[in-house]
């Protein structure tokens, strides 16, 4: 292992605790564990039916089993509305009304969904609860009757913050917004050269683009609007895939893939919090030899201080694992110790991770952690906490993230609950959105929603904590929304952000 240009540090201490020690070395690899006892629920997608009708008026609910899991499960429905004394509301009904797991085969129901002749249009909500023992799930479908426009948008108000969308495609920033259900496009931008990856900064003020030409800087406006700062220049040259703005507003850290063999690059870059610029005019980027030569999205902890012993930037650097690197952005040089968690195995490689909002846990979303499993993908969760990170193995971790290819892994602000998306799901042409309700120590399976084609899957939540927005880079149109409901996602739109294929890359949502 090449040494670069900082010192490298071991961290080991135990089987499932990783810590800091001055040396050279990796992360140990703690033991996997594929066991749960858990099972997800998920639908084929929202109904659209006229009144009265007695067919098209169907969905597939499927049962997917965690690794061990085996038993009955049996179903119930129940339909709700926003509409004011609807005449002859939705009725549902499920057939088989349970079914019987007995191993890693998923098994399906038919819900469907009943109307007359008087049933008032509009949108309905089915939510499908399936219980075994103390175990449940659920999954919600939207039942749009008539003519009407209207969606099921869960606990959401209607209307949602403002939303960027990268189309590499196209060479365009599209600016959106969530109105009584409906998309708003607030403004398109072209792009100088092809675009790679999007950050916006915490504070709300400014919007990052990555590109072949370096990295872009626009001001974004209190309706949502941007303009290209910097005299229309970059503010470095760095084709980063993927970046992320620390909490203080203060540094914009990116990765570099290396070629061929070389190393990749980590890079911090000084910005000032008032103009988003750089903080010095010709400053010199802080950058950091990563071990291996692929990046495929970076995470900063949240909330970063001098005074913070357990915040890191993590790297997930394909089969090359995660790289967790300490960061100071009080210091002139705010990297320090770094060390590698390894992929569970040999043919894995780690494409997606996040961090708990409240810094108390790490996401990584790893294909082939679960190899003997039908859906081989697996979420790996670690607390951060006395200087290192402990995989929680006895919880479960890594849990199933119910699909191959997880790509994308986003938890709600409040830390309650989790996402995380797989590009491609085993049995299915299409991708998926697994949901989990998270607790200090552990992650609770909830249900998985439909997520269009197989493609690069991006996730953001919106400012008003109502919707999950998600861009397909295969998707035809590429861009879903989700309304938000305990946790559990429901599809309110699906729609274009420009003339398909856009080829959607990456999304942000103001704070």
């Amino acid at each position: 292992m090449r040494i670069g240009r900082r010192a490298r540090y071991l961290i080991a201490a135990s089987p499932l605790l990783v810590v800091f020690l001055a040396g050279c070395g990796d992360f140990w690899q703690a033991p996997s564990s594929t066991s749960t006892t858990s099972f997800s629920l998920s639908n084929s997608g929202n109904i659209a039916v006229t009144a009265g009708a007695t067919s098209n008026n169907t969905a597939t609910i499927t049962v997917t089993p965690g690794s061990s899991f085996t038993g009955s499960v049996a179903f119930s429905c129940a339909v709700s509305t926003t509409l004011t004394s609807p005449t002859s509301p939705v009725t549902c009904s499920l057939s088989p009304t349970s079914v019987t797991i007995s191993g890693t085969t998923a098994e399906t129901a038919t819900l469907t969904a009943g109307t007359t002749n008087t049933t008032t249009s509009g949108a309905y909500s089915v939510t499908v609860t399936g219980v075994s023992g103390t175990v449940a799930g659920t999954t919600t479908v939207c039942v749009s009757v008539g003519a009407s426009t209207a969606s099921c948008t869960g606990s959401s108000s209607g209307s949602s913050g403002n939303f960027y969308v990268l189309n590499q495609t196209t060479s365009q920033i599209v600016a959106l917004s969530v109105s009584s259900g409906q998309l708003n496009t607030i403004g398109t931008y072209n792009l100088p050269a092809g675009p790679l990856a999007l950050a916006i900064a915490p504070n709300g003020n400014f919007l990052y683009v990555s590109t072949l030409g370096g990295i872009f800087v626009y001001t974004v406006s209190s309706d949502g609007t941007l303009t290209l700062g910097n005299g229309g220049g970059n503010i470095s040259p760095d084709q980063a895939t993927t970046m992320q703005v620390d909490a203080t507003n203060g540094w914009l850290v990116d990765a570099v893939p290396g070629l061929l063999s070389a190393e990749a690059e980590l890079n911090a870059i000084a910005i000032n919090s008032s103009t988003g610029i750089l903080a010095v005019s010709g400053e010199k980027e802080q950058p950091f030899p990563l071990p291996a030569s692929t990046v495929t999205q970076l995470a900063i902890s949240p909330g970063d201080s001098n005074s913070c012993a357990d915040c890191y930037v993590f790297v997930a650097m394909g089969a090359g694992g995660t790289e967790a690197i300490h960061f100071n952005p009080s210091s002139a040089t705010p990297f320090g110790a770094t060390g590698t968690v390894k992929v569970i195995n040999s043919a894995g490689a780690d494409n997606a991770v996040a961090v708990d909002p409240t810094n108390r846990l790490l996401y990584v979303g790893e294909s082939d952690a679960l190899s003997a499993a039908t859906q081989s993908g697996g979420l790996r969760v670690f607390t951060i906490a006395n200087g290192g990170l402990t995989e929680l193995t006895g919880a479960g971790s890594p849990y199933s993230s119910q699909g191959t290819g997880p790509t994308a892994i986003l938890p709600t602000a409040d830390g309650n609950y989790l996402y995380i998306a797989n590009q491609s799901v085993s049995g299915s042409s299409n991708g998926n959105i697994a949901s989990y309700s998270v607790s200090a120590t552990s992650l609770t399976s909830l249900t998985t929603v439909a997520a269009g084609p197989s493609g690069a899957l991006a996730l953001a939540e919106d400012s008003t904590h109502g919707y999950v927005f998600a861009v397909d880079f295969a998707g035809g149109p590429d861009l879903e929304v989700y309304g938000i409901s305990s946790g559990t996602l429901s599809s309110v739109l699906t729609v274009e952000t420009g003339n398909d294929p856009v080829g959607a890359i990456a999304v942000a949502a103001a704070p």
